[in-house]
């Protein structure tokens, strides 16, 4: 999870204007205010102020979202040195992590950070066996309409369909995914998880997606060489 947290495409999110640009342009225009009066200026005024809170919004987000981050990475037993969060066990630290994402998720419903906050607690469901769960909270991520996130949400789903061997679905995932990759998950990733979910029933397929992977000298051919290596021999 935290890979994807460091990805470039996990960036602060910022209005298209900030406060001063718009005192500015009041400055600007300050003759054709004088001009057609109190109405205008008032517009002005409401967009000023709505970007401010739109700003002021997305730090706090921001904020949010790295407290939790930033309890992801913190120690359990003493507190280190430097400062910072430490728990006394994992599942303390685990829950405290379920709580800031929940809060995330919940207090900002449809931002960004709540659709990354979706997809953490999705991960962690996944892990434990929640299947169900992690479903849903995929699904929510797709449902949030940005395309870089959902498709990290896909390539989830995709995986959990294979465990529950449910491969037609996987299928339909991963060839979506292929056919429009994304930033966070390429066509040779896309690739890559068919292999490994069809390589015990399908192993032919797999050695064949395998083989195109390893040769595109990409980022995952030394993985697709591997996993070569643990297909049943021909």
């Amino acid at each position: 999870m935290s890979d994807h947290l460091s990805r470039k495409e996990l960036k602060q999110d910022t209005a298209p204007l900030s406060l001063d640009s718009v005192i500015h342009n009041v400055g600007d225009h300050r003759s054709q205010i004088m001009k057609y009066g109190g109405a205008i200026l008032a517009v002005i005024l409401v967009v000023g102020l709505t970007v401010y809170y739109r700003n002021y919004q997305a730090g706090v987000r921001q904020q949010a979202l790295g407290d939790v981050i930033q309890i992801q990475s913190a120690p359990v037993g003493a507190p280190p040195p430097t400062g910072g969060p430490s728990f006394p066990t994992e599942s303390a630290k685990r829950d405290a992590i379920i709580k800031g994402y929940t809060k995330l998720a919940t207090e900002y419903s449809g931002s960004a950070e709540a659709q990354i906050a979706n997809y953490a607690l999705g991960s962690l469901d996944a892990e434990n066996g929640r299947l169900g769960e992690a479903r849903k909270k995929f699904q929510a991520v797709i449902d949030g309409g940005n395309a870089e996130y959902a498709s990290m949400a896909k390539l989830s789903l995709a995986q959990i369909a294979f465990a529950e061997d449910k491969t037609d679905e996987a299928r339909k995932l991963l060839k979506e995914l292929a056919d429009k990759p994304t930033t966070m998950v390429s066509k040779n990733q896309a690739n890559f998880v068919l292999a490994r979910g069809i390589a015990q029933k399908q192993p032919e397929e797999a050695r064949k997606l395998l083989v195109a992977l390893a040769e595109t000298k990409s980022d995952i051919s030394q993985v697709a060489v591997s996993a070569l290596g643990e297909l049943p021999p021909q």
